[in-house]
């Protein structure tokens, strides 16, 4: 028994990597090959800290905090932030971001390839009314279907692409080429991979389904606090290691296939025309029918997760109606396109993205000012200016004065992590305010 008990972390590692593993996590590595070119590796260091490093502390900060959710969580800040950051981050990993973005991916990789570029804009509309039709049927009546079909279809994804990445070392496709100008240098292209970590959205999803990763561990037997907490860090550093050799062999593809099949404007092309080059049409129709399905099991899935929550945060309406509604948003937000969708979230994610990471940091120095409420107020509050900066720069929005006195008194500004100076500046101010002020007094 207890062998089987101590064994238990394989199991929930493979269920946590099938959580995380989705669209972002193939096209995202494979356009920043083509983009980081030579300086590939360093780009790969970079995503890997948020990629796959972030995730892994997010289910671990879940299972150390002994929270019940992500929601009580972000209410050390304050309840009515808990609620807010929540909100925003189901949102986000659901009908606004995610869930578009396994329908276009899907269709970037599974129908796009086999059409003529003067279809290819009516028949993604099409697609996607009978992609989340399906979606909309299994949501509306969850069963067990889905999570057997995803229990079999994961594995069977993961082997096709090691069939595709050890073809890509037997016949390479050729050398990385010159980087781009968001790759330049070692450093930049470092910088860079982290912010293109954000895009996976598995940081914003981590607080969430670490609550579902400590439930699992607790029904396996194992009651004590510590003996959660490494058994979740187990199951997660499994998780995390297998992400990990999918973002590095999907990235050097991406790297190679310049010389071949061009500059893409996103990842799925990259995908489809590189199965296309190695295997040919059988290949490519593979791959296709493969993403489609683990496209399909994931929206299902985010779908049916955000419409359980809202449900309970609102108690409004039904989970058929929050079903429905978030099905027609993300058909809508669907039709814009992948590069529209993928481009249209980056300013979200540079926002959101800052908060996440200082909330996790706090959770796990949480003991070192007792769990004090200024402390996570402060620290919060001084992050969250500069994740508005962040966010209105990356769109575009022109700031003045502010901009250019950012960019020359806060250190690492220029590369989208002024926020942690913030931090910290934050973080002194609350324990200032420790100091000086009772616990009594503090919400006073």
């Amino acid at each position: 028994m207890p062998s089987s008990r101590n064994g238990r972390y394989v199991a929930i590692g493979l269920m946590l990597f099938a959580l995380f593993f989705g669209a972002g996590n193939l096209i995202f590595p494979a356009a920043m090959g083509q983009s980081a070119g030579v300086n590939i590796g360093w780009a790969l260091l970079g995503f890997c800290i948020t990629g796959v490093g972030l995730p892994l502390l997010g289910v671990i900060a879940v299972a150390f905090s002994g929270t019940r959710d992500a929601q009580s969580l972000a209410s050390r800040v304050h309840p009515v932030y808990g609620v807010i950051y929540t909100v925003m981050s189901y949102l986000a990993i659901g009908p606004c971001f995610a869930v578009p973005r396994t329908g276009t991916v899907s269709f970037e990789i599974a129908v796009r390839p086999f059409l003529s570029a003067e279809t290819t804009g009516v028949a993604l509309p099409i697609f996607l009314a009978v992609f989340f039709g399906i979606v909309y049927w299994f949501a509306s009546s969850p069963s067990k279907l889905v999570d057997r079909i995803g229990k079999v279809l994961t594995p069977a994804l993961v082997l096709t692409l090691i069939i595709f990445i050890v073809q890509s070392f037997i016949t390479p496709m050729g050398d990385p080429q010159k980087p781009t100008v968001a790759y330049a240098t070692p450093a930049v292209a470092a910088v860079q991979g982290v912010l293109d970590g954000y895009n996976t959205l598995d940081g914003l999803v981590s607080l969430i389904f670490g609550t579902l990763v400590v439930a699992t561990v607790r029904e396996a037997g194992f009651k004590n606090a510590r003996e959660i907490s490494r058994q979740v860090y187990k199951s997660g550093l499994l998780a995390g290691c297998m992400l990990g050799l999918i973002y590095i062999f999907v990235a050097k593809i991406g790297a190679e296939s310049v010389t071949v099949i061009g500059m893409q404007d996103t990842g799925a092309p990259i995908l489809a025309l590189s199965a296309q080059h190695f295997f040919g049409h059988a290949g490519a129709l593979l791959l296709a029918v493969m993403v489609l399905l683990a496209c399909l099991t994931t929206s299902i899935g985010l779908i049916t997760c955000c419409a359980a929550y809202f449900l309970k945060l609102t108690g409004k309406f039904t989970y058929f109606g929050w079903v429905t509604i978030f099905t027609i948003v993300s058909y809508l937000i669907g039709l814009f396109g992948l590069k529209t969708i993928i481009t249209s979230t980056i300013p979200i994610l540079m926002f959101l993205y800052p908060l996440c990471m200082t909330l996790i940091v706090l959770a796990f120095l949480n003991n070192l000012f007792d769990g004090r409420q200024c402390v996570y107020v402060s620290t919060i509050a001084a992050v969250f200016v500069m994740a508005v900066v962040n966010g209105l720069e990356t769109a575009g929005v022109d700031l003045g004065g502010l901009e250019t006195f950012l960019r020359d008194s806060v250190p690492l500004h220029t590369v989208g992590l002024g926020w942690i100076s913030f931090a910290v500046a934050g973080a002194f101010l609350g324990l200032v305010w420790k100091a000086v002020r009772p616990v009594k007094g503090e919400d006073e």
